[in-house]
């Protein structure tokens, strides 16, 4: 499977977790307009916006990543990413819950007064929606991580729009149905999330290792730097 799919996925089934944590911020968006195509138009430019955020994400990161690949860093960087959310998967299991740290609680208040001047000032849905995409939530960091395990900028950005669009469409039918997912549903596949989490990181891990296993561990690939003698 490629690394576009696997981040489309998920983006997908994230977007279980992302209707409940996110929902309620993208219904409280308010739509101006009376025609229901231009409200339905509102809400794609809404989540447009997040998928564009993501895909700079990725590419700042990228950035990041392709030093790692040519300094020989990435199966390294591919192990840890993996111990990473594997341990963040078992967390979720055992419902433990991380102390929430001051730099987060600071990021959080001046993300919320951005969102509060920008809806105070009648910001279109597609500049909101950016913004939503800076909003801090595991499983975009999840998606982050994937995207600095990637050999380019270009590929990373590429690994962050395909996250995005796996969240676009529950998302889209949340916001246009009022919440589509009731509670039940979402309890129910949040259940799971764990358990993806936790086999997504052992094939971080498998992928670090360069076992040459098709698709799950592959050979290690050249990085092009050679060393003059």
């Amino acid at each position: 499977m490629s690394d576009s799919a696997i981040a489309f996925f998920i983006g997908l089934f994230g977007s279980v977790h992302c209707v409940g944590m996110c929902g309620p911020l993208a219904l409280a968006v308010p739509s101006f307009q009376t025609k229901g195509w231009l409200v339905v138009a509102d809400k794609v430019s809404y989540n447009i916006g997040r998928v564009c955020t993501y895909s700079i994400l990725g590419l700042l990161l990228g950035f990041l990543g392709k030093q790692l690949w040519l300094l020989g860093l990435q199966e390294a960087v591919s192990i840890i990413s993996g111990v990473l959310i594997i341990m963040a998967g078992f967390s979720r299991l055992l419902k433990i819950r991380l102390r929430e740290s001051n730099f987060l609680s600071g990021l959080l208040l001046s993300f919320n007064n951005l969102l509060g001047y920008a809806l105070r000032h009648r910001a279109g849905h597609f500049v909101v929606g950016m913004l939503n995409g800076l909003l801090p939530c595991g499983f975009v960091y999840l998606a982050l991580v994937g995207a600095v395990n990637t050999t380019s900028p270009q590929a990373a950005a590429g690994y962050m729009f395909w996250f995005g669009m796996g969240t676009f469409p529950l998302m889209l039918l949340a916001m246009v149905g009022s919440g589509l997912a009731g509670p039940l549903v979402r309890r129910s596949i949040n259940r799971t999330i764990p358990y993806v989490m936790i086999c997504l990181g052992f094939w971080f891990i498998l992928r670090g290792m360069n076992l040459n296993i098709p698709y799950l561990s592959p050979a290690k690939q050249n990085t092009g730097v050679s060393i003059c003698r």
